[in-house]
Protein backbone atom coordinates (compact mmCIF):
# COMPACT_ATOMS: atom_id res chain seq x y z
CA UNK A 1 0.00 0.00 0.00
CA UNK A 2 1.27 3.52 -0.81
CA UNK A 3 2.36 5.54 1.87
CA UNK A 4 -0.07 7.92 3.61
CA UNK A 5 1.20 11.61 4.62
CA UNK A 6 -0.21 12.66 7.49
CA UNK A 7 -0.07 16.26 8.13
CA UNK A 8 -1.84 17.27 11.89
CA UNK A 9 -1.07 18.61 15.17
CA UNK A 10 1.28 16.58 17.47
CA UNK A 11 -0.42 16.43 21.11
CA UNK A 12 -3.76 16.74 19.22
CA UNK A 13 -5.96 13.55 20.98
CA UNK A 14 -7.92 13.61 17.67
CA UNK A 15 -5.13 13.24 15.63
CA UNK A 16 -3.52 10.55 18.05
CA UNK A 17 -7.15 8.43 17.93
CA UNK A 18 -7.03 9.13 14.05
CA UNK A 19 -3.55 7.65 13.91
CA UNK A 20 -4.11 4.61 16.15
CA UNK A 21 -6.72 3.76 13.84
CA UNK A 22 -4.35 3.56 10.67
CA UNK A 23 -1.95 1.71 12.32
CA UNK A 24 -5.04 -0.99 13.66
CA UNK A 25 -5.39 -1.42 10.04
CA UNK A 26 -1.84 -1.32 8.78
CA UNK A 27 -1.66 1.62 6.68
CA UNK A 28 1.92 3.22 6.15
CA UNK A 29 1.82 6.41 7.36
CA UNK A 30 4.81 9.25 7.21
CA UNK A 31 3.27 11.84 10.18
CA UNK A 32 4.13 15.26 9.54
CA UNK A 33 3.77 18.38 11.69
CA UNK A 34 1.05 20.53 10.17
CA UNK A 35 2.73 24.29 12.13
CA UNK A 36 6.53 23.00 10.45
CA UNK A 37 5.98 22.18 6.61
CA UNK A 38 6.86 24.94 4.52
CA UNK A 39 3.61 25.37 2.61
CA UNK A 40 3.02 27.99 -0.42
CA UNK A 41 -0.45 28.54 -1.59
CA UNK A 42 0.39 25.88 -4.71
CA UNK A 43 0.62 23.28 -1.83
CA UNK A 44 -2.22 24.06 0.38
CA UNK A 45 -4.63 24.48 -2.34
CA UNK A 46 -3.92 20.99 -3.67
CA UNK A 47 -5.71 19.63 -0.56
CA UNK A 48 -8.43 22.61 -0.52
CA UNK A 49 -9.36 23.46 -3.12
CA UNK A 50 -12.23 21.01 -3.83
CA UNK A 51 -13.86 22.06 -0.61
CA UNK A 52 -15.92 25.36 -0.03
CA UNK A 53 -13.63 27.82 1.97
CA UNK A 54 -16.01 27.37 5.38
CA UNK A 55 -14.51 23.81 5.04
CA UNK A 56 -11.01 24.92 5.05
CA UNK A 57 -10.84 26.10 8.73
CA UNK A 58 -10.69 24.45 11.62
CA UNK A 59 -14.04 24.83 13.48
CA UNK A 60 -12.21 24.59 17.05
CA UNK A 61 -9.75 26.56 16.54
CA UNK A 62 -9.83 29.36 19.04
CA UNK A 63 -10.20 32.38 16.48
CA UNK A 64 -12.56 30.46 14.61
CA UNK A 65 -14.81 29.49 17.22
CA UNK A 66 -15.30 32.72 19.06
CA UNK A 67 -16.22 34.23 15.95
CA UNK A 68 -12.77 36.46 15.50
CA UNK A 69 -12.85 34.98 11.94
CA UNK A 70 -15.97 33.95 10.15
CA UNK A 71 -14.97 31.45 7.49
CA UNK A 72 -18.40 31.83 5.83
CA UNK A 73 -17.11 35.52 5.13
CA UNK A 74 -13.79 34.93 3.90
CA UNK A 75 -13.36 34.95 -0.31
CA UNK A 76 -10.58 32.11 -1.28
CA UNK A 77 -7.61 34.34 -1.62
CA UNK A 78 -8.10 35.96 2.24
CA UNK A 79 -8.60 32.63 3.81
CA UNK A 80 -5.94 30.97 2.16
CA UNK A 81 -3.77 34.13 3.70
CA UNK A 82 -4.84 33.45 6.98
CA UNK A 83 -3.84 29.67 6.78
CA UNK A 84 -0.61 29.90 5.70
CA UNK A 85 -0.10 32.69 8.38
CA UNK A 86 -1.60 30.14 10.85
CA UNK A 87 -1.26 27.18 9.80
CA UNK A 88 -3.83 25.90 13.03
CA UNK A 89 -6.45 27.62 11.56
CA UNK A 90 -6.28 24.64 8.93
CA UNK A 91 -8.87 21.98 9.26
CA UNK A 92 -7.30 18.34 9.96
CA UNK A 93 -5.49 16.59 9.40
CA UNK A 94 -4.53 16.72 5.80
CA UNK A 95 -4.05 13.41 3.76
CA UNK A 96 -1.90 12.93 0.72
CA UNK A 97 -1.59 8.98 -0.58
CA UNK A 98 -0.19 9.58 -3.97
CA UNK A 99 -1.61 12.07 -6.24
CA UNK A 100 -5.21 12.56 -4.33
CA UNK A 101 -5.72 14.49 -1.14
CA UNK A 102 -8.04 14.97 1.43
CA UNK A 103 -9.01 17.59 4.24
CA UNK A 104 -10.22 15.93 7.64
CA UNK A 105 -11.30 12.56 8.41
CA UNK A 106 -14.53 11.35 7.49
CA UNK A 107 -14.87 7.67 7.37
CA UNK A 108 -16.14 7.04 4.11
CA UNK A 109 -13.78 9.51 2.33
CA UNK A 110 -10.92 8.14 4.35
CA UNK A 111 -12.38 4.21 3.00
CA UNK A 112 -12.21 5.27 -0.69
CA UNK A 113 -8.72 7.44 0.15
CA UNK A 114 -7.18 4.35 1.28
CA UNK A 115 -8.86 1.69 -1.32
CA UNK A 116 -10.46 0.02 1.70
CA UNK A 117 -13.85 -1.51 2.10
CA UNK A 118 -16.35 0.61 3.16
CA UNK A 119 -16.86 1.21 6.85
CA UNK A 120 -12.75 0.01 7.64
CA UNK A 121 -12.22 3.27 9.38
CA UNK A 122 -14.58 3.89 12.38
CA UNK A 123 -16.82 6.43 12.68
CA UNK A 124 -16.07 9.63 14.96
CA UNK A 125 -12.84 10.23 14.52
CA UNK A 126 -13.18 13.36 11.77
CA UNK A 127 -12.80 16.66 14.66
CA UNK A 128 -11.09 17.45 17.99
CA UNK A 129 -11.38 14.67 20.77
CA UNK A 130 -11.54 17.58 23.36
CA UNK A 131 -13.65 19.82 21.28
CA UNK A 132 -11.83 23.38 22.17
CA UNK A 133 -8.41 23.18 21.69
CA UNK A 134 -8.09 23.88 17.69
Amino acid sequence: MTTLHFYGKPGCKGNQRQLEQLAALHVPVEVHDLRAEAWTAERLLQFLEPLPVAEWFNPTAPRVASGEIRPQELGAEEALELLLSEPLLTRRPLLQRGERFLVGFEAAQVDSLLELPAGSIGSGLEGCACGKHG
